[in-house]
């Protein structure tokens, strides 16, 4: 029998690449570079602004440019490198990404920096899950993956404040286009390295043929999922607008299930929703995303706004979140091993929902040892554990010739969860930001997007607990799986 054929839990037989922990670092630090880049962003907008003459309608379009097209695109990126080969999209999307960094930073107008962080979007939804999709096939499900999802998902939380801290110096020292041009040796790096350390890889036995329509309908319905929610807070959640585009997504999802049922080589073949692990750590990584956005939108804003912090002064001392999250990461890898993705899960989410619950009772005098720091400690935790829990669940039992699909899923997940929790939070924000002077009534909405996190972090612990109930063959995530190397 062809090895490219067996399933994922019988690779045992093949010989580990020597060059897995490099390639690991080669990949954590696309997934790093992806989020440094929507956080360093932020920071920078405020001087892009002013200096393209942009609107606020114009300079919001900045962010959500990127994000529409990264979210829309992530299945259909995940799918095509299962089908043309993980490494070949990974060096297209790095590629792409150096030369829209490049375009970013040399962006003459309004139009043009717009169109960039669209085709950034494009070149994101290449890497995020091709990456994830080549950890996946070069380590074997068990204790090696396990501590492999760990670093991916403990870089996240450091390229988060990385984005922070070194925003702040760029824009200020050397001027926003460098926010931009620091990706470009990066990614030159990336791309030499890539052919030396990554190991090719699709299923062969696969027609290599795309579900247009599949990908066309997929795409759209995400598209205005992800629109409708970034829109929401402006527009109201029941207003005509927003529940005109909830409708058009849904029959465009409709849509999708139909001609995914008839097509001969769907997009999204109907076998991997057998898999119980993988939908339940996706919907646990939709509570994730809306935790973790959620969150850091709340005590940024609260920071600033309140405390006086600025950006660069928020990054240091908000540096024990990511910090602990990269600590929880790992402590949570090890017992996934041993455990299972369930117990993790839950405690992790516990973690989050009591983390938020100490933050929701920040002062306008705001002591930050007393009233912050523990409170991002126990979150960064939860968040850090709870986040490979999710991903080694939605990972668990895919065949490699899914996984970048099931990769795509992962990252789809995490995106649109953090969309509908800024989207959520800010709407809370808004309106409970009341009291007789600006400090009060900024810091009792605060309070408020604290509390909608501890609502959040309730609804997380009810999914982790329903849907990632041990199998009944076993519970554990260790798997006989020693050993897997990616397939030519």
């Amino acid at each position: 029998m062809d090895l490219a054929q067996l399933p994922s839990s019988r690779m045992d037989l093949r010989v580990p690449d020597p060059r897995r922990w490099k390639a690991l670092i080669l990949l954590c630090t696309a997934n790093f570079m992806v989020i440094l880049d929507s956080q360093i962003v932020i920071l920078g907008l405020p001087s892009i602004t002013r200096d393209l003459g942009m609107s606020p309608g114009g300079a919001q379009w900045v962010l959500s440019a990127n994000l529409l097209t990264f979210g829309g695109l992530l299945l259909l990126g995940g799918r095509a490198a299962d089908l043309l080969g993980r490494r070949r999209m990974f060096m297209l999307g790095t590629a792409l990404f150096l030369i829209v960094s490049l375009l970013s930073g040399l962006a003459w107008n309004a139009e043009v920096m717009i169109a960039a962080r669209a085709l950034h979007g494009v070149s994101a939804a290449l890497m995020a899950p091709t990456a994830l999709s080549i950890l996946t096939a070069t380590f074997a499900e068990g204790a090696e993956r396990n501590k492999a999802l760990a670093g991916w998902a403990g870089i996240a939380g450091i390229g988060a404040t990385a984005g922070l801290l070194i925003g702040g110096a760029l824009t200020d020292g050397l001027g926003w286009e460098w926010i931009f041009f620091v990706n470009v040796p990066v990614a030159l790096v990336m791309l030499v390295l890539s052919p030396a350390l990554l190991q090719e890889s699709r299923d062969l036995k696969q027609r290599r043929t795309f579900d247009v329509a599949g990908a066309v309908t997929s795409t759209l319905a995400l598209i205005l999922v992800v629109y409708a929610v970034v829109e929401a807070p402006a527009s109201g959640w029941l207003s005509l607008r927003t529940l005109s585009l909830f409708a058009g997504a849904a029959a465009l999802f409709a849509l999708f299930l139909v001609v995914e049922r008839r097509s001969t080589a769907p997009l999204v073949p109907p076998r991997i929703f057998h898999l119980r692990a993988l939908v339940g750590g996706n919907l646990v990584m939709v509570t994730m995303g809306m935790l973790a956005f959620g969150l850091s939108v709340t005590i940024s804003q609260y920071a600033q706004l309140v405390l006086g912090y600025s950006p660069l002064e928020f990054g240091v001392k908000q540096a024990v979140m990511p910090f602990m999250a990269f600590v929880g990461a790992y402590a949570g890898q090890a017992v996934v091993t041993r455990l299972g993705y369930r117990p993790v899960a839950v405690v992790s989410v516990i973690l989050m929902g009591t983390g938020s619950l100490m933050l929701s009772q920040v002062s306008v005098g705001g002591d930050y040892i007393g009233e912050v720091f523990f409170g991002l400690l126990l979150f960064g935790t939860g968040l850090g554990a709870g986040s490979v829990a999710a991903l080694a669940a939605a990972l668990a039992g895919v065949h490699e010739r899914d996984s970048g699909l099931a990769s795509g899923f992962s990252n789809a997940a995490l995106q649109i969860g953090g969309a509908f929790g800024v989207a959520v939070v800010s709407s809370v924000i808004a309106s409970s930001s009341i009291g007789p002077e600006p400090a009060t009534a900024m810091t009792e909405g605060f309070r408020a997007g604290f509390v909608a996190c501890v609502v959040l972090a309730v609804i997380g612990l009810a999914v982790a607990v329903a849907l990632l109930r041990p199998s009944g063959r076993r519970g554990r995530a260790d798997n006989t799986t020693k050993h897997s190397v990616p397939f030519r």
